[in-house]
């Protein structure tokens, strides 16, 4: 066979290749047509839907459940991915681009910053630990528990006296945390320490921090209390979690059964505003009770 031949071979079969075939001689029929295309309710150019708006305590995915109702109402008390279906042995496709949409939420949570203004605009005194940037905050915990001399003076200058209480801000491990629960937190723990004749004074707000350095701040101030509010490594749920960190005559090496601590300060768990009257109510118990943490559950038990 010349090259010739050879060309006009695959021509040929190229050629058959794009024909439907026949069956019977007759034109070829699908018997099944397949899935058909859905309106999708908007047009190109439009947004498309927002998951992440979906409230995963209402989203019920199973088809053909025994007990849907019963099962509905466990999935109002949590915001686990209770209920999620399935499309043969995988997610179905809502789940997932959920699933992956919070990933994403957590992710930036993680990697953004807190606003360069947030300080300035809420009347806070910004501090820095040793960390010089996000990188350097992420792989060495231990330098965002410490502030270097430059720092520490700013503190020192600023709460030149030993307060009873001092609060602290930290941006942490989720910035969204802060920025969307932080200060609604601190107007109630004021307005309730306030109620109880406790002085705040002056709210520092520390970048790069870690929740030992609410020691540090201890160490420099003499204060007999911190209340520490940071962001909490975001989740699956939300990226939005906030913890308080409460330490009793709070020095560096303090042990860490020492703090007490009140977490999940978000929409979904413990409003901001509800945790902050708590706080109030917290400190106050400790200054009484002169401990936190682990001997303050002792103490109660007694």
């Amino acid at each position: 066979m010349n090259k010739q031949e050879l060309s006009a071979m695959i021509a040929e079969i190229l050629g058959q290749l794009g024909k439907e075939p026949m069956v019977k001689g007759s034109d070829y029929k699908p018997s099944n047509p397949g899935p058909q295309a859905r309106d999708a309710g908007y047009t190109d150019g439009d947004f498309v839907p927002d998951v992440t708006a979906l409230d995963l305590r209402k989203l019920y995915l199973v088809e053909n459940a025994e007990n849907p109702e019963k099962y509905k109402k466990m999935k109002e008390k949590t915001p686990a991915r209770l209920g999620s279906g399935r499309a043969g042995p995988r997610y179905k496709t809502l789940t997932m681009l959920r699933f992956r949409a919070d990933h994403a939420a957590a992710q930036d949570a993680v990697f953004s910053q807190v606003s360069e203004d947030f300080a300035k605009e809420n009347g806070l005194i910004p501090v820095q630990t040793c960390c010089s940037s996000k990188d350097e905050y992420l792989t060495r915990p231990d330098k965002g528990r410490i502030f270097d001399e430059t720092n520490q003076k700013v503190i020192k200058g600023t709460i030149p006296t030993a307060p009873r209480v001092q609060i602290v801000i930290g941006d942490g491990l989720s910035s969204a945390a802060i920025q969307a629960n932080a200060m609604d937190c601190l107007a109630a723990m004021k307005d309730g320490l306030k109620a109880r004749g406790i002085d705040v004074g002056t709210v520092l707000f520390v970048r790069y921090c870690r929740v030992g350095a609410g020691d540090a701040v201890g160490d420099v101030t003499g204060c007999e209390l911190v209340c520490m509010l940071v962001g909490e490594r975001p989740g699956l749920v939300t990226d939005k979690s906030m913890s308080a960190y409460i330490t009793y005559k709070p020095h560096t090496g303090v042990l860490e059964s020492s703090r007490t601590v009140v977490s999940n300060i978000h929409a979904q768990g413990t409003p901001a505003v509800e945790a902050g009257a708590y706080i109030a109510e917290l400190i106050d118990t400790i200054l009484k009770k002169k401990v936190s943490g682990v001997g303050l559950h002792l103490e109660a038990a007694q």
